[in-house]
């Protein structure tokens, strides 16, 4: 008899979440999924009780921002007081976990088919080995697999938070003018994400020296800043645009790398989260890898390495289902 388990994947801009039939044989199969805007409902346990609508929930597990402590989460980017007992006592005392948001979508790049993939550097083999998973969205991810005798054992990590490290003299100067505004630390998160777009930007548009167009200034009041000035830069409306879009290639090939050179990433590097696969032409034209194989004598190792964008945006839940589904 199949098993009913909630599934989500929470963020600063919208939550996701799943809920998910589990079979005798261990197959999932969806029941059906929503996204919500975050900022709109108080409480998590709000939120997962509105999708849910009186649904027979036997387990949950939901990635959250933040590293997890005791059961509770020390969100980033999110306003609510998230915590394991909370949630499992909203549902009448099932068992709830929560996982770093990395983690579950670290999970759920071990369940993408051929065809949600997009090779950025390719092998002529897959080595058996730990797997790092960076993901750029409201804010930089980063997690690592570990590859323990066949299974493997996703581990949170901070390291979005880790400090920016420039790869040329322009990079360089882009650090320079963010100290101007972050004195107390300049992080990657700070460029590798979608207000790190936005920092670019400004960043290239007063080296520029170019007028602002009056429609792009419309069109960043009018939306996301980072989308605006993304879809500039996919239609090459705007030069400075481009740059932009370029320069963010190029770091996130260089911290890509260095996530990879942390955790021996022998088994492959994936990048998740919502902007590569809007950026897709930007981290195939050349600037991706070319900050990827920025190491020096360490990009012999590198081409080892086989680096691929996971083009599902349902990535994150299924590996918080799985999760859930071991729960029961």
């Amino acid at each position: 008899m199949a098993r009913l388990v909630l599934a989500g994947d929470v963020g600063g801009t919208k939550t996701n979440l799943g809920l998910f039939e589990v079979a005798d044989d261990g197959k999932f199969k969806i029941v059906r999924h929503e996204r919500y805007v975050t900022v709109e409902f108080i409480t998590l346990e709000e939120v997962c009780l509105k999708f849910a609508a009186g649904a027979r929930v036997e387990a949950a597990c939901l990635g959250v921002p933040g590293p997890i402590i005791d059961g509770r989460a020390i969100a980033t980017n999110v306003h609510w007081q998230m915590s394991e007992e909370s949630l499992s006592r909203a549902f009448g005392g099932i068992k709830a976990r929560l996982i770093n948001d990395l983690c579950v979508t670290a999970y759920g790049m071990l369940y993408l088919l051929p065809e949600e993939m997009r090779v950025l550097n390719q092998i002529e083999r897959s080595a058996r080995g730990n797997i790092a998973v960076i993901a750029a969205g409201t804010g930089l991810g980063e997690s690592a697999l570990v590859y323990d005798n066949g299974d493997y054992h996703a581990v949170a990590s901070e390291g979005g938070h880790s400090d920016f490290a420039p790869i040329n003299d322009e990079q360089i100067e882009l650090l320079r003018f963010l100290r101007a505004e972050f004195p107390d630390h300049v992080s990657f998160e700070r460029v590798l994400s979608g207000p790190g777009i936005s920092n670019i930007y400004r960043f290239q548009r007063k080296k520029s020296g170019l007028p602002e167009p009056g429609w792009l200034t419309k069109m960043i009041a009018s939306e996301d800043p980072a989308a605006a000035i993304s879809d500039a830069a996919r239609e090459a409306k705007d030069d400075v645009c481009v740059a932009t879009l370029t320069m963010f290639a190029e770091i996130y090939g260089a911290e890509a790398s260095n996530l990879g050179l942390k955790v021996l990433a022998l088994g492959g590097i994936y990048l998740g989260g919502g902007i590569a696969p809007k950026v897709l032409p930007f981290l195939t034209g050349g600037a991706f890898i070319r900050g990827f194989f920025s190491k020096g004598r360490m990009n012999a190792m590198l081409r080892q390495i086989e680096v691929r964008v996971s083009l599902n945006p349902g990535a994150a839940l299924s590996g918080a289902a799985h999760s859930a589904a071991a729960l029961l």
